[in-house]
């Protein structure tokens, strides 16, 4: 299986003393989002966990624990934009993210981290031209040190709608993102990286832009030199290329703040969530109440036979 940490929260940088808990435990519980008295305990066993994905805006405090990952293969994906803080008020300065990229690169190399360089807003001081600019800037940080960009335009969620009241919201027409696509398809070559898009339903093919997968199939085959058996993600929206995974996270318990994002209801509920917090606990914010159920969920390696071939 391959577990995602995770779309819902930057477990990395606020959750990770958590998840290598859970990690030499060899378990952690999962609350349904859907159905909240259902959880589902996970076995994280190295023989049936194949990869792990992790989705980040900061690693630096992951850095530390990667040891702990010895027998696990893994991959991050990294968000690098050029926002400031009046949308992503919880992360430091670029050039410090920049420098952490860089060191996490020189770690694992560079196919281990991916560049996410979205979700992408024009409106405001956000024009085309600052984002050609500032995509421009960082690619030229990131030279040699990864060698894949993944862009998306913002979602309109309503989470994100109610978080980014007050910013002039604008949704971008399907002219504005072929044009803004195809321009930094012609710079990522410049900077060796290839360019794809995550969950569009646009064809931005046509710009450059090939669609992407951020669960990747080819690269985590090629990272295990093993064939996998898994599909596409039903749970995933229908323009996800993503394989099946497991999501091990939990919502409204980011606190990098993010406007746009779509995984936080409000700050106030992060705050209580936040509160229910216990590095040691198999549940990630939150605790087993009346009513809740436990159910093991069946896990299995997706290797091919367990033969490992060069790929």
């Amino acid at each position: 299986m391959i577990l995602s940490v995770s779309r819902r929260t930057d477990i990395p940088n606020y959750y990770g003393d958590w998840f290598l808990n859970r990690i030499r435990e060899g378990f952690l519980y999962v609350r349904n989002p859907v159905n909240p008295h259902q959880i589902s305990r996970i076995d994280l066993s190295p023989d049936v966990v194949d990869c792990i994905v992790f989705w980040t805006k900061n690693p630096a405090n992951m850095m530390e624990k990667l040891d702990g990952l010895q027998d696990y293969m893994y991959y991050f994906q990294f968000t690098l934009t050029g926002y400031g803080k009046d949308l992503e008020p919880g992360l430091p300065d670029k050039k410090d993210l920049i420098d952490t990229f860089q060191r996490l690169s020189k770690r694992l190399g560079k196919e281990r981290v991916i560049w996410r360089y979205d979700p992408i807003w024009i409106g405001g001081k956000y024009t085309e031209d600052y984002h050609i600019s500032a995509f421009e800037k960082i690619a030229e940080r990131l030279t040699g040190y990864t060698e894949k960009v993944v862009i998306s335009f913002v979602d309109w969620y309503a989470k994100t709608q109610r978080n980014m009241a007050g910013l002039k919201e604008k949704e971008q027409t399907d002219e504005e993102q072929i044009n803004l696509s195809g321009k930094l398809a012609l710079l990522a070559p410049r900077y060796q990286l290839s360019i794809e898009s995550c969950a569009e339903k646009l064809d931005l093919e046509k710009a450059g832009v090939r669609h992407g997968a951020c669960i990747d199939k080819g690269l985590i085959e090629r990272l295990a030199g093993c064939r996998l058996t898994g599909g596409k993600d039903r749970n995933q929206r229908e323009a996800c290329g993503c394989m099946e995974s497991i999501e091990v996270g939990a919502y409204d318990t980011c606190l990098n703040g993010c406007r746009y994002c779509y995984a936080n209801e409000n700050v106030q509920r992060v705050r209580e969530k936040r509160k229910l917090y216990q590095a040691d606990a198999p549940l990630l914010c939150g605790k087993i109440g009346p009513g809740d159920r436990i159910t093991e969920r069946k896990m299995k390696s997706l290797k091919d036979g367990q033969i490992c071939l060069e790929l």
